[in-house]
């Protein structure tokens, strides 16, 4: 016999992977595959992500970094996505730069890699939905990862999805 919450765990891991794949396998402006994840499900870890975003929220007075990191800590699951720099070599212009070698220059980032994010964070996250598992976007918990260097080097943007299972959602209702 397993337990609810025995059952909402493993429901949320499994969600956790559906995720994944949706994220790996949704459209890319480029047809580039730069996306990376992890899923943050052992205890440990998830501890230092909120020691972390707590960390970030005092040095930078950001209430709301701390405010998300009290919402994961009752997560079963947080799905990060990350998005590896590098740029289109089009000139296009969209990251504000005149030339992708000027976007080099500045250490910045190539607007492609924005909007292959956004797309499979957003696949993501509809995974979660379509199981009915609370879930929210936050940026601050892509930004701890990127701190906590749980990425390679050339991942530069990050955002986390953080996976809940209880009676009402608590990434709603939220105060700053």
């Amino acid at each position: 016999m397993k337990t609810s919450t025995e059952l909402e765990t493993a429901a949320a891991q499994q969600v956790a992977a559906l995720m994944v794949a949706a994220a790996r396998t949704a459209p890319k402006t480029r047809g580039i595959d730069n996306i990376k994840t992890i899923a943050i499900d052992d205890e440990p870890t998830k501890q230092k992500l909120v020691a972390k975003m707590r960390e970030i929220a005092l040095k930078e007075d950001r209430p709301s970094v701390a405010r998300d990191a009290g919402n994961i800590e009752n997560s079963p699951v947080v799905v990060v996505i990350g998005v590896e720099s590098n740029t289109a070599g089009l000139n296009c212009g969209f990251c504000g730069h005149p030339s992708c070698e000027a976007l080099e220059e500045s250490n910045g980032v190539c607007a492609f890699n924005s909007i292959d994010l956004g797309i499979a964070t957003a696949s993501a996250a509809e995974v979660a939905g379509r199981f009915h598992i609370d879930n929210r976007v936050m940026f601050s918990i892509g930004r701890a990862c990127l701190d906590l260097k749980l990425f390679g080097p050339k991942v530069k943007q990050a955002l986390g999805i953080p996976l809940s299972i209880t009676g009402k959602n608590p990434f709603f209702d939220r105060r700053p």
